[in-house]
């Protein structure tokens, strides 16, 4: 089964900066800029289009606030534009769609896009197969009540 889009991560032009190491935490273990920015509740991919649409002094700047808001690592706040500038340099020139964006679409589960059905269609539809197979079930179940007397029963008039 394949993944939908936004749980797959695939090959992203993005992927050089966003898995680029910003320092090594207090714990000893290297923070990337994807977890940065995560815990700092951005979309990491949407934050990487918007630096590299930016200027690459201001994409820097912006950055440098960012890893100025983290907890300090093996760096210093003071270093923070240094390791922006570096990290800035990883980006590519324009942003691209890093995952398509699925905001304001409907879910179409195997409908190509010129077949789609009306939601309140469907609904009726599925009623309407209910309908006749209950009635179908209903008339093939009901017992026969035919006013003629069955073959095998023949009824003799004569005495």
């Amino acid at each position: 089964m394949t993944l939908r889009p936004e749980f797959t991560l695939g090959h992203s032009e993005y992927n050089a900066f966003l898995f680029a190491s910003v320092g090594e935490e207090a714990a000893g273990v290297q923070l990337t800029v994807l977890t940065a920015l995560t815990r700092l509740g951005l979309d990491p991919w949407q934050e990487a289009a918007r630096l590299s649409d930016l200027p690459r002094e201001a994409a820097a700047r912006a950055l440098a606030a960012m890893i100025a808001a983290l907890p300090e690592g093996d760096w210093k706040s003071s270093e923070s534009g240094t390791i922006a500038a570096r990290l800035v340099d990883c980006l590519p020139a324009r942003s691209a769609p890093a995952v398509p964006s699925l905001k304001g679409r409907a879910p179409t589960a195997g409908r190509s896009e010129g077949n789609k059905m009306n939601p309140g269609r469907e609904r009726w539809l599925v009623w309407g197969v209910v309908f006749v197979a209950v009635l179908t079930l209903t008339l093939y179940l009901q017992p026969d009540n035919n006013v003629e007397p069955a073959s095998g029963a023949a009824v003799s008039t004569q005495r």
